[in-house]
């Protein structure tokens, strides 16, 4: 989750690769290519600080995702987590803060390899997409920047889908049994969720539901980081902000509202994708096929709201977790920057 830019002056190995209007250039410019290795270490380190914060928030939401999968929920129907704030509190009485951070090993794992590469790669993409179309840097596209961030979340989504998987499963997971919703896998810890995974149905394992991870994350890529680079052009050009930590803090939350609403669908689909039981027999998963099947499913069993169940704690996790990494991602790429 980066800005498209240089956030602070960039070092003199690294050109800006986007202008004050009034000084842009009108010509091509020859500014370096940005670097993906670097971009990779600030977005990695940014977002594992990020996820300390909001990983009770994604326990919250996946299981939200899960309560009542592929039923018809009756009215007056005794629910076990009813909103964001009661299943804080639920968790935390039956299962302490173990509980509210369950999955933190694994989500650090995913952070660094999803995040790192998702963030790391945006700039230089973008800034070869430039090169092929003979484009300027320096001026700003939105098809470009879309087209950077559906790609580098597509290529990251698949790289770290492994441990999506296993965090999804760890955070689903509680030894409280009047808690549980969905299909319940045990695992000590992260290693042993891979060994077992690896085991039991071998690479075709670990990438079960990689392609509904892949649509999560290049939707929500193509929408995030473009829009993160325009609200927070528009607060400095439009509304007297400097290029500080408010202003960083104000476009990300304002960008992660709006990748909360694209999102929230492909992320149901991933979550019970993921975290679906599988035949020993045939290694396929017991409820869903593939992403559509498992939309439609839900769709029909559960109604077309179902795809938006655990927004509230979505945005809850996804609107902080998206401020501190892009504050923390301006406030460590110089650092390393000038580090390098």
């Amino acid at each position: 989750m980066a800005s498209s830019v240089p956030l602070t002056p960039a070092p003199a190995a690294v050109a800006p690769l986007v202008l004050p209007s009034s000084t842009a250039a009108s010509t091509v410019t020859t500014a370096r290519k940005p670097s993906a290795l670097l971009g990779f270490i600030s977005g990695g380190l940014a977002a594992c600080g990020a996820v300390t914060l909001t990983n009770p928030a994604e326990v919250i939401k996946t299981r939200l995702q899960l309560q009542g999968e592929l039923m018809k929920t009756a009215p007056g129907t005794k629910r076990i987590y009813t909103n964001f704030g009661q299943a804080f509190m639920h968790i935390a009485k039956y299962e302490g803060i173990r509980g509210l951070q369950r999955g933190l090993g694994s989500a650090y794992m995913y952070q660094i390899l999803m995040n790192g590469t998702r963030l790391g790669l945006y700039d230089p993409i973008k800034h070869s997409v430039h090169a092929l179309l003979n484009t300027d840097p320096a001026r700003p596209s939105h098809l470009v920047n879309i087209c950077a961030g559906f790609s580098g979340g597509i290529l990251s989504a698949a790289l770290a889908s492994p441990l999506f998987l296993v965090k999804t499963r760890l955070q689903s997971w509680t030894s409280h049994e009047p808690s549980r919703v969905g299909v319940q896998h045990y695992y000590k810890h992260t290693p042993d969720a891979l060994r077992q995974i690896y085991r039991a149905g071998g690479l075709k394992g670990l990438y079960r539901g990689v392609d509904a991870s892949m649509m999560r994350t290049g939707m929500g890529s193509s929408v995030q980081l473009p829009l993160y680079d325009v609200v927070k052009s528009s607060l400095i050009q439009y509304g007297g902000l400097e290029n500080g930590a408010l202003c960083h803090g104000l476009s990300s939350l304002i960008s992660g509202f709006f990748l909360c609403i694209v999102m929230n669908p492909f992320d149901i689909i991933s979550t019970r994708m993921y975290n679906q039981g599988v035949d020993p027999k045939t290694g396929k998963g017991l409820f869903y096929n593939n992403p559509v099947d498992c939309a439609v499913k839900t769709i029909r069993a559960e109604g077309i709201k179902a795809l938006y169940k655990g927004f509230t704690a979505h945005y809850v996790r996804i609107g902080p977790h998206t401020i501190f990494t892009f504050v923390f991602m301006e406030q460590i790429r110089p650092i390393v920057y000038r580090l390098a």
